[in-house]
């Protein structure tokens, strides 16, 4: 049976003494779903993996999300290539603090993401307790938060005008991101909701994704939106991982937020991504 070796800062775990490219028993898979939700975020270090293994160890999980946005790469409908050539100028892409495709109206539950180039230094991805920095406020607070429901949209992302939209189109950037007025639409969510399957409460998502708040004037949202962001992101609440290739991530989208980091120019770098859909109960 498989290890699983906390990392020592307040969350996250290392996974050890299982390979990937075996197919899992049922019995596994819950072990595993069970240390997931326990820590968040797990890393399998020192695996190599296929892209059918890929994708085989998300349907463990789940179905497949739905990635729009983002081309998948040839031959695959649902493997995304996060990548970096080391003369790119283009901006870091996924540079602050979100839950992945939190404007969908079921975002995905979780998110895989394998090292297959890793570059010598830098390019650590950042996770924040979404738990852990609602549990940190006073009760009064997380009333208020909890009374607040939270409009969701990818369009300052992934509209025509948005961050990867038409300006970015004419960079050098080496991923194939497909802007779309499709990324105007909204959704609402919670802006505290509970685990689907811990019950446990969170925040879900951050300011990007979303836009505004139900029912209030964007001149108030916004600054409340702001300073909140800078609760949720604070260091008190982080896990920092630091990547060696060969080693597959899978993180919580309803618990933990994310970003990437830089640090790593002259250097290419590649990981193959897949999302787990919303999990539903039996």
């Amino acid at each position: 049976m498989f290890t699983v070796e906390k990392s020592g800062q307040g969350f996250g775990a290392s996974v050890r003494g299982i390979d990937l490219r075996d197919e899992l028993s049922a019995e596994t898979v819950a072990a595993l779903r069970e240390a997931w939700l326990a820590h968040h975020v797990l890393a399998f270090p020192e695996q190599d993996l296929s892209d059918d293994d890929l994708e085989r160890f998300t349907q463990y999980f789940g179905g497949f999300g739905d990635d729009p946005f983002i081309a998948p790469i040839a031959g695959r409908q649902h493997v995304i290539a996060i990548s970096r050539r080391a003369d790119e100028k283009a901006p870091l892409f996924a540079e602050n603090w979100h839950s992945d495709w939190s404007f969908q109206a079921q975002p995905p539950a979780g998110t895989c993401l394998y090292g297959k180039v890793i570059p010598p230094v830098g390019g650590d991805t950042l996770f924040a307790n979404q738990h852990a920095a609602f549990e940190a406020l006073p009760t009064d607070k997380q009333a208020f938060y909890q009374s607040l429901t939270a409009i969701h949209s990818a369009a300052g992302a992934y509209a025509p005008e948005g961050t990867y939209g038409e300006t970015d189109q004419a960079t050098d950037r080496s991923m194939t991101i497909r802007p779309s007025a499709e990324a105007r639409a909204t959704h609402t969510h919670p802006l505290v909701r509970a685990h689907p399957e811990t019950g446990r409460l969170g925040f879900f998502s951050t300011l990007g994704y979303i836009v505004g708040i139900e029912g209030m004037a964007q001149e108030e949202a916004i600054p409340l939106l702001r300073e909140l962001a800078q609760w949720q992101g604070r260091e008190a609440f982080q896990y920092r991982h630091r990547w060696e290739a060969g080693t597959l991530v899978m993180w919580d989208n309803r618990s933990v937020l994310h970003c990437a980091t830089g640090g790593y120019e002259g250097h290419d770098r590649l990981l193959h991504r897949t999302t787990i859909a919303a999990f539903k109960a039996a």
